[in-house]
């Protein structure tokens, strides 16, 4: 099978657009923001057809180096890479709930500078953004108050991603409410949302943290588990890309396993994904018989060195036996007094350690001359040798670098996937998606579950692997009673469904003072920044209700001394000390009484 080349996925900036007329005759047309913690999606909601899909698509990061001014930070797709800057990429989110206002401030600027936006000061277009399910209040307030104090926009209306991708596929209903159950899986955490009569219950909703970015660090840890030697190669984005490219969701997780057991399976499913690398290899420029007269070159050259040591030790050897020697003619011509003078200098005691020495350099000295002979005849050997080496090693296959730069991508296909439904594959203590399903639909009746079970629906980036709807409706048959009924429907653009629900419903609802589902500049003086008005698409608001405390009633005096406060004698005998103790004060009280 054919490796598939991977390709580095690079950016290119956005277009600054100009502000279309279609935009603000008669009124001005709202701005519809899709804001998701993977992927920022942002357009106008008009009725020209140019105006059908979103303008912008870009990843919700920004990069700032530390002490960096304003206008040096890059935003989505002015990053062309993402891996050299990771450590600098910034989110505004925790999870799904924007926390860092300051990153989400310069999101908005970069979507309203590039739709073409010039007015000073203000932004005058309603906007249509999207949050969280039961998003947290001080989240919402301080949204609004960024949006209504820094933008000064005019109207505001807020909803939840996977309720504006539900109505978009069931717009053909929406004359009667809709009852059903949404299964929305995302970039950071998936959720169970029951919808009972056209509105979100929020009180059952449920969130599970798994989703698509623990599915691809799952996916880089098993490949560089497997690869140790591409450690560096195997980085988050390509992972991302490869889960979206590669990964399917097995029906049956375990027999699908065992599918992988057969070596003709998986000759026929693994995938093999051709790494990025450079073909030039160290020194290969040079040919193969300039790569063996170097090594002939630095085989002589240590055989010279050698030599030249053996020779230097020899001639050592030999002038200390030549000096032993001399010392020893002195004792056979009888010059003894020479004779122990010499011994002396040598550090020697007797004539038998002398004569020790000079056998020991005479026996050294003939090894030393037959290395050296030895080595000449070793010589001729070595190279002979060395060329009957080279000459097969010419021969030798050359080192495929475009097969150790391949990944084989078997079981990860479906493993990384799988966490969505079995969260403990990677250490996760809770329960899966559909665990957690078993767990909102038993809150409800019988006949409230036929009616949700009746419409599941499955939106979000990270619903769009294959077999994902197959293996929902296998799941849903094991959990449900026997011969009971259910539906499963899948978004018709999971990724971008939530956008185009959002546009339709603002083109069938316009921005007004009063309108269902939109705040006004009145409403937020009036009610506050986390004041949400509800619709179809929108969480249900609870307003916050702070118990205010109760101020603290003054004590009461006893009542002696009440008796003695109406009486002007007895009070005119009582006086008040500075910081009396309380010994004192009863003292006073008792005389007072008496």
């Amino acid at each position: 099978m054919e490796a598939a080349r991977h390709h580095d996925c690079k950016t290119s900036p956005d277009p600054i657009f100009e502000l279309p007329a279609q935009c603000m005759t008669p009124t001005a047309a709202p701005i519809v923001i899709d804001n998701g913690s993977f992927q920022t999606r942002a357009g106008w909601a008009a009725p020209a057809a140019e105006f059908d899909s979103p303008r912008l698509l870009f990843r919700s990061v920004a990069a700032r180096s530390r002490g960096a001014a304003r206008s040096e930070t890059q935003i989505g797709n002015d990053i062309p890479n993402l891996e050299p800057l990771r450590w600098l990429l910034k989110s505004q989110f925790d999870r799904n709930v924007v926390v860092n206002f300051e990153i989400q401030e310069l999101i908005l600027d970069y979507v309203f500078t590039h739709l073409g936006l010039t007015s000073e000061g203000s932004v005058e277009h309603p906007i249509l953004m999207t949050e969280a399910p039961c998003n947290p209040l001080h989240c919402r307030q301080m949204m609004s108050e960024l949006l209504f104090e820094c933008y000064r926009v005019p109207f505001v209306s807020y909803g939840v991603d996977g309720l504006y991708s539900f109505y978009h596929n069931n717009q053909r209903n929406l004359q009667r409410p809709n009852t059903g159950i949404i299964l929305s899986s995302g970039y950071h955490c998936s959720h169970i949302l029951p919808v009972v009569n056209g509105r979100l219950d929020a009180v059952n909703s449920k969130r599970v943290n798994v989703a698509g970015s623990q599915a691809a660090s799952y996916l880089q840890r098993l490949l560089q588990l497997k690869y140790p030697g591409h450690l560096a190669a195997i980085t988050l984005s390509r992972m991302e890309e490869l889960l979206h490219g590669h990964s399917y969701a097995a029906v049956d997780y375990h027999e699908e396993l065992e599918k992988w057991r057969c070596p003709e399976f998986y000759e026929r499913e693994v995938h093999r994904i051709q790494l990025p690398f450079s073909g030039k290899v160290p020194g290969g420029c040079v040919s193969a018989e300039e790569r063996q007269e170097r090594r002939a070159q630095q085989l002589r050259r240590l055989q010279e060195i050698n030599t030249r040591r053996r020779e230097e030790k020899l001639q050592q050897d030999q002038e200390r036996l030549d000096r032993l020697l001399a010392v020893q003619e002195l004792l056979e011509d009888g010059l003894l007094d020479q004779f122990h003078k010499s011994l002396m200098e040598l550090n020697m005691d007797s004539a038998e350690e002398l004569q020790s020495y000079i056998n020991k350099l005479q026996l050294a000295v003939e090894q030393g001359r037959l290395k050296l002979l030895q080595s000449d005849g070793a010589e001729g050997k070595m190279e002979v040798r060395h060329i009957l080496f080279s000459s097969r090693s010419v021969f030798q296959p050359a080192f495929n670098m475009a097969e150790y730069h391949q990944l084989f991508v078997g079981t990860e296909r479906l493993r990384c996937p799988e966490i969505l439904f079995q969260p403990s594959l990677i250490g996760e203590d809770q329960m899966g998606l559909m665990e957690t399903l078993q767990y909102v639909l038993a809150r409800y009746t019988p006949e409230q579950q036929e009616a949700l079970v009746s419409n599941v629906f499955l939106t979000g980036g990270n619903m769009q692997h294959p077999g994902m709807k197959e293996r929902v409706e296998r799941e849903l048959l094991a959990l449900r009673p026997f011969q009971s009924h259910f539906k499963v429907t899948m978004a018709t653009r999971p990724g971008l469904d939530a956008w185009y629900g959002a546009r339709d419903w603002a083109l069938e609802h316009p921005a007004a003072a009063g309108a269902e589902g939109w705040i006004s500049r009145q409403d937020y003086e009036e009610k506050g920044g986390e004041y949400l008005s509800e619709h179809c698409a929108s969480n249900v608001f609870v307003p916050m209700k702070l118990a205010k405390p109760v101020p603290a009633r003054p004590a009461e005096p006893p009542a002696a001394l009440q008796t003695l406060t109406g009486a002007s004698a007895s009070a005119a005998t009582v006086t008040a000390a500075p910081a009396p103790s309380s010994s004192t004060d009863s003292a006073d009280v008792n005389m007072a009484a008496s």
